[in-house]
């Protein structure tokens, strides 16, 4: 089972605290730093000092990291138009020697579009878009050097672009697809996908959807099993149940409520509900949403008691 650190840095984080992060993250031993893709604070908290852009962070990331993983989970299509976000994409993996892990989603939070007057389309659209999205960045970056890559959609049209620059790995990024409906989204995990991320949902729940993916995945020609399985959970794990309350605390949440929603409690119940994971859903990597940026020790503790047991 791999770990890896994810991040909401739109509830409040300057550069600075995700590079902090990223490089204790990198030190710790674990092999992946992601953040979200958002513009905008959810809940109570203030979100100061204001938002950061995902793919700047992960551009600056690049060249202050040597060895951990870089990604978004998930970079919003509503957010950039798809041949920008190919070129910026393949330049952060050329920037970083090949370590960028390109997590794409359709774009869902509404207040944060309202905010900055970012259009939202309704949900068939929003889908439709999402699909030429995926069919044009990897269209681009697969298109062959000296070559231009065409493409005619309902919203997006091309015409004899370069396809540059490539990204260091090739043909392309991993790329991450997840969620949880029911037809759609397991048919583009099937065509695009190598991995799909079922995030912040029960087991149940998680293991239906895997088992979808894994049906789009054999109709569409591919082997069951290939695309990676992975979850994104809460994280609030302590030394004793006084540190896991404190921890809890800091984020405005339950210890009962984080146990049965996130990965929760002391080391071994923390190690125990991971193991749950894999048993019942046969995920192979599991990114821990860590919530409260000024904790590093949270970080090492989680690398130095619960990664040993799981390797």
């Amino acid at each position: 089972m791999e770990l890896r650190i994810f991040t909401e840095p739109q509830q409040g984080a300057s550069y600075d605290d995700l590079l902090r992060v990223a490089k204790t993250t990198e030190d710790a031993g674990f092999n992946a730093f992601f953040r979200s893709d958002h513009y905008l604070k959810m809940g109570s908290v203030s979100g100061l000092p204001g938002p950061t852009d995902a793919w700047i962070t992960l551009a600056g990331l690049a060249r202050e990291t040597s060895r951990i993983r870089l990604g978004t989970l998930v970079t919003a299509a509503t957010f950039r138009h798809p041949s920008v976000l190919a070129i910026s994409a393949a330049q952060v993996d050329q920037m970083s020697g090949g370590r960028v892990e390109f997590g794409f989603g359709s774009g869902w939070y509404v207040d944060e579009h309202t905010a900055y007057g970012i259009e939202l389309p309704p949900m068939r659209e929003l889908f439709d878009r999402y699909s030429e999205q995926l069919q044009i960045i990897t269209g681009l970056w697969d298109t062959s050097e000296g070559e231009t890559f065409d493409f005619e959609g309902k919203h997006y049209q091309l015409k004899e672009a370069p396809g540059l620059p490539k990204p260091a790995q090739r043909p392309r990024p991993p790329m991450i697809l997840g969620g949880t409906g029911k037809k759609r989204t397991p048919e583009l995990a099937a065509r695009y996908a190598d991995e799909f991320n079922v995030p912040f949902k029960d087991i149940e729940t998680a293991r239906a959807q895997y088992e979808r993916v894994d049906a789009a995945a054999e109709a569409a020609g591919r082997r069951r099993g290939e695309l990676i399985r992975s979850a994104a959970l809460v994280v609030a794990v302590g030394k004793d149940d006084a540190e896991v309350a404190r921890r809890a605390d800091a984020i405005g949440r339950e210890v009962d409520e984080l146990k049965t929603n996130g990965v929760a409690g002391t080391v071994s119940e923390a190690v125990d509900t991971i193991g749950r994971w894999r048993e019942s859903t046969g995920i192979t990597r599991l990114y821990l949403q860590v919530l409260d940026l000024s904790d590093l020790d949270h970080l090492e503790l989680i690398a130095s008691e619960i990664m040993p047991q799981l390797n």
